[in-house]
């Protein structure tokens, strides 16, 4: 049983939900269910995914299926002009949450981001917004909250089975968007992929998708989080894949290509805008390299902060994390979500690698609010959530 949704007498006081939300910044408390409230009445949920993801990520486009996931993220934030939403980055696709009054402009901007990943980065996407009151209906609900990864950055956590259940009732055909025109340009100011990937310090990249067979809030799963959260305490087994100055930079980038379709305008030739490409990122490569500011952007405050704002772990309906593990811990985490699945505790996904992928939203580099989507390079969240519906 749902429950319930909050009451309020306007819907002003409805858009400003998400700020009243709570924020922790500890992620050990992620799985603290007092933490998490549910969306109002009318809100949506938003949803898009890379079809055939798996199959594109062993032709060696990962760094291209990161992108078009971070996408959805930039083309529906871009357009709505500064509303703070939830959203969550999955790899391959992403999921938000808008009130009533936005979700015409954000299912836009969805639509139109399916086209262009669909035309401009040959990696079809569908899409779709599920109303809050069918996941209820559905005896789900989809609750948040917000985890302060640092002093400039929050991100959402989400709960309650919904986002799971929106996600696959997309995928059976229900509730989905038709695609833009094939022509339609979103707006993805601030999305880059200029970094390359992050080879292991450790050991390996792991990657872990932790989902509960049931409620989320049931003792023994939360209790399994607490156990994981336990042995990543100590950042001498396991981390963040990023170094403390951020990951390996080299010009031209690796992702030039794919930077070209991210700013492309109609009518632009290709030979002009890669020119154009190619001494932007030199410029910015230069100022890394050496650390020389420019006007009000300082580039040893935003390697730092790049590193602090890092999504490498969260919760939508399930825990996710991209670590860099010694081969022991690695061993000893595997370990315990094998003992869990065999005990009917979770579902569990897990994949190694040998590098991390990061893929950036920076609209404004001069402030501190960027954010960074972690992966493994070889699409680790795609392999780890393959598991997961395996054994479902």
């Amino acid at each position: 049983m749902s429950s319930p949704s909050p009451s309020f007498d306007s819907a002003a006081a409805r858009d400003a939900f998400f700020d009243s939300v709570t924020v922790f910044d500890r992620f050990d408390q992620v799985a603290d269910t007092a933490l998490y409230r549910p969306l109002p009445d009318g809100w949506v949920i938003g949803n898009a995914d890379i079809v055939k993801s798996t199959q594109a990520k062993a032709d060696g486009r990962g760094k291209a299926v990161n992108m078009a996931g971070a996408a959805v993220i930039a083309g529906v934030t871009n357009a709505l002009a500064g509303e703070d939403v939830p959203y969550v980055f999955g790899g391959d696709g992403a999921s938000f949450a808008v009130p009533t009054r936005l979700a015409e402009a954000a299912g836009a901007a969805l639509a139109a981001v399916a086209s262009w990943s669909t035309h401009e980065l040959e990696l079809p996407m569908r899409c779709g917004m599920v109303p809050i009151a069918d996941i209820r209906a559905a005896g789900l609900d989809v609750r948040v909250a917000r985890y302060a990864a640092s002093s400039d950055v929050r991100y959402a956590m989400f709960a309650g089975g919904g986002l799971r259940w929106a996600d696959a009732q997309i995928k059976a055909g229900r509730f989905q968007l038709a695609p833009a025109a094939p022509d339609a340009r979103p707006d993805l100011t601030g999305l880059s992929c200029n970094w390359e990937q992050v080879p292991s310090s450790l050991g390996t990249i792991l990657t872990v998708i932790l989902v509960p067979r049931g409620r989320f809030d049931e003792p023994l799963f939360t209790a399994l989080v607490g156990q994981l959260n336990a042995l990543l305490a100590d950042t001498t087994q396991a981390r963040c894949p990023l170094p403390a100055d951020g990951p390996p930079l080299r010009w031209p980038p690796t992702g030039l290509d794919l930077l070209a379709r991210v700013r492309r305008r109609p009518g632009e030739g290709a030979t002009w805008l890669k020119l154009r490409l190619a001494l932007e990122t030199l410029f910015n490569a230069v100022l890394l390299w050496t650390g020389w500011k420019a006007g009000n952007f300082d580039p040893a405050r935003y390697r730092r902060e790049l590193v602090a704002n890092a999504d490498f772990r969260g919760y939508d309906d399930g825990l996710r994390m991209t670590l860099d593990c010694t081969l022991a811990q690695a061993a000893r985490i595997e370990a315990l979500l094998a003992d869990a699945r065999a005990r009917g505790v979770a579902r569990v996904g897990t994949h190694r690698e040998d590098a991390a992928l990061m893929t950036c939203i920076a609209p404004l580099p001069s402030r501190s609010d960027h954010v960074h989507f972690i992966d493994g390079a070889s699409g680790g969240y795609t392999h780890a959530a393959m598991q997961i519906k395996a054994d479902i």
